[in-house]
């Protein structure tokens, strides 16, 4: 019991300190000696970039954390000058094995992500059969995992800005665990479609919760690890999918059986087997997060809430946990972000002349914690016309957005309409009459195998002269694409299988570089609204799917995989369109 508490416990301002942790400026460890200063101050792609030495000595310090030019009054607010000097100390500690750590139980998020989307649709036939849903009935079990998803990306995200990461991140993994385990004893379809609408709620919040606690451990230098994690999505596609092939082919109702209508729940264990095992792995997932790693608090919450002596000791406890130094201590946190260090004449006019959540943000005072509505305010803002309206500044800028956007939701709607529906296909368009269940499942495996290197081919193709991000993004959708209308061509095995494969390593890469490209194409101070929005798109067209399959897969089974080659094609012609690469530019 004292270890579970201590688990949960608030990092205090003592816990993780060691004398010999901090160090003064000068001796300090150090990244690059250079600080970076933006020269034009509109939101414009090709904004030119001027690089000055950098010596450590407070001066140096207090330029390095000034905001750059063309920053909104969000960005110059107490909370934000604390954070720069944060992530100024968290850049010099650098990576060690607290962030490697750390990166491989963040990863859980994305394994146990991938494995219920996929574990769902491995198990829709066998509910099918054994409920006796129609076909344009059985794709609302996906629509009610993705409302869950929805609510958990929303809710998780909110919950962790008022009461921390740290609970958050235990908590959606344990959540998913249990519903996990409880789905494999559902006695009818309804109560099966509401238990996967819980999970999602906890499934959900892993992607927002995990990356976002991540990225605020993580060096800047090592950013890309951010899209490394995509590595562990096709991983928890691939567990499912040799969890199920080993089965559901042995412990499932066959076609014949189900037409009978003699498909009773004793001869149909084996998708109650593989959610259980599903839900005990996620289970074992959480026990090694909860009781094998002490999880610092954030840093950045703790600014938020006004606690920064604590802040600086977790960066401490990171120093200390990662083997190296560090020359933050509370009181250069204070001196550093202080106002009058960046004092800005016209500041006091824009503040009078603008009563929005920014002015009444930036006239906070020195103090840097945020009440709830001031949180609320300042995640609101970025979603306010006042704040897009910078997206479409200019004509490349306005361009490069709204293909974003269309890109994510024809990808969003296009990946599950395909992949969420796939055993229902291979089962239902077999060669000469259905297929057995020990070929769709074994199909299912070694697609999910073949899928696993494209997420490692795209993290060594996007730093390629000749691919970038742009090209190995546009190529590898308009390959997905293309091979899911050759993939209806023959409804022969062999045939399927090797478009399926195809279509599964390519899909991966697409993901893995649609993760990079997408941050680094907006400029730092719209780059939250821009992704943000992108996300939130992604999701909403990713429930519409399960509503476009539900009400075409009866009819014909091909339709759904039309739609999305037609979706995943038009996302990759658009991507052509983004006016820039951004492989080896400096990040805005």
């Amino acid at each position: 019991m004292g270890i579970f508490l201590r688990t949960f416990k608030l990092h205090s301002r003592d816990e993780g300190i060691v004398s010999d942790a901090v160090v003064p400026i000068s001796s300090a460890p150090r990244y690059v000696p250079v600080s970076r200063r933006v020269r034009a101050s509109s939101f414009s792609l090709e904004s030119p970039l001027v690089v000055e030495p950098l010596e450590y000595d407070f001066a140096a310090l207090r330029a390095a954390v000034a905001p750059p030019a063309g920053t909104t009054l969000v960005d110059r607010t107490p909370y934000i000058r604390k954070s720069r000097v944060i992530n100024l100390a968290i850049q010099d500690i650098g990576m060690g094995p607290y962030t490697w750590h750390l990166f491989a139980l963040c990863g859980f998020g994305w394994f146990a992500d991938n494995m219920w989307l996929q574990g769902l649709a491995l198990i829709l036939t066998s509910i099918q059969r054994e409920f006796g849903i129609e076909d344009s009935r059985i794709g609302y079990t996906t629509c009610a995992l993705f409302v869950g998803l929805c609510c958990g990306a929303v809710g998780w995200g909110v919950f962790s800005d008022f009461w921390g990461r740290k609970v958050a991140f235990n908590a959606t993994l344990a959540i998913a665990a249990t519903f996990g385990l409880a789905v494999g004893g559902a006695n009818s379809w309804a109560t099966t479609a509401a238990l996967f609408a819980c999970i999602g709620t906890g499934v959900g919040g892993n992607l927002p919760v995990d990356g976002a606690l991540f990225l605020e451990f993580l060096p800047e230098r090592n950013g890309n690890l951010l899209a490394g994690l995509s590595v562990w999505w096709p991983v928890g596609q691939l567990v499912g999918s040799l969890v199920a092939w080993g089965f559901l082919p042995k412990y499932s109702c066959t076609a014949e059986v189900a037409d009978a209508g003699r498909c009773r729940k004793e001869d149909n264990m084996g998708w109650r087997y593989l959610m259980v095992t599903m839900g005990g792995l996620t289970m074992a997932m959480f026990i090694a997060r909860f009781f094998t790693f002490h999880l610092y608090e954030s840093p950045k919450f703790y600014l938020s809430r006004g606690r920064d002596e604590e802040a600086v000791a977790v960066v401490h406890g990171i120093a200390y946990r990662n083997k190296t130094k560090t020359w933050l201590t509370l009181e250069l946190l204070q001196e550093l972000s202080r106002a009058d260090n960046y004092a800005d004449d016209d500041d006091a006019d824009e503040i009078e002349d603008c009563p929005s959540p920014a002015a009444s943000l930036s006239a906070m005072g020195e103090t840097s914690k945020l009440s709830a509505m001031q949180i609320v305010k300042l995640k609101t803002e970025k979603f306010t016309p006042k704040q897009i309206r910078p997206l479409f500044a200019d004509k490349k800028l306005g361009l490069t957005t709204a293909l974003v956007w269309f890109c994510w939701a024809a990808i969003g709607m296009g990946y599950p309409l395909f992949n969420a529906f796939l055993p229902i296909y291979l089962t239902k368009n077999g060669a000469g009459g259905v297929k057995p269940n020990s070929i769709v499942y074994r199909n299912y495996a070694i697609t999910s195998m073949v899928g696993v290197p494209g997420s490692l081919v795209a993290m060594y193709t996007i730093d390629t002269p000749y691919l970038g991000r742009k090209h190995t993004l546009s190529i590898s959708t308009l390959l997905s694409g293309i091979f899911l209308f050759l993939f209806t061509v023959s409804t022969k095995d062999s045939y399927q299988l090797t478009f399926a494969c195809l279509e599964a390593f390519f899909q991966n890469i697409m993901y893995g570089t649609l993760y990079t490209f997408t941050p680094e194409l907006f400029p730092a101070p719209v780059r939250g609204t821009g992704v943000g929005l992108a996300s939130f798109i992604n999701r909403i067209a990713g429930l519409c799917a399960p509503i476009v399959a539900a009400n075409t897969l009866g009819s014909n089974p091909n339709v759904p995989v039309y739609v999305a080659g037609g979706l995943i094609l038009a996302a990759g012609v658009a991507v052509l369109q983004v006016p820039m690469e951004t492989r080896g530019r400096e990040k805005l």
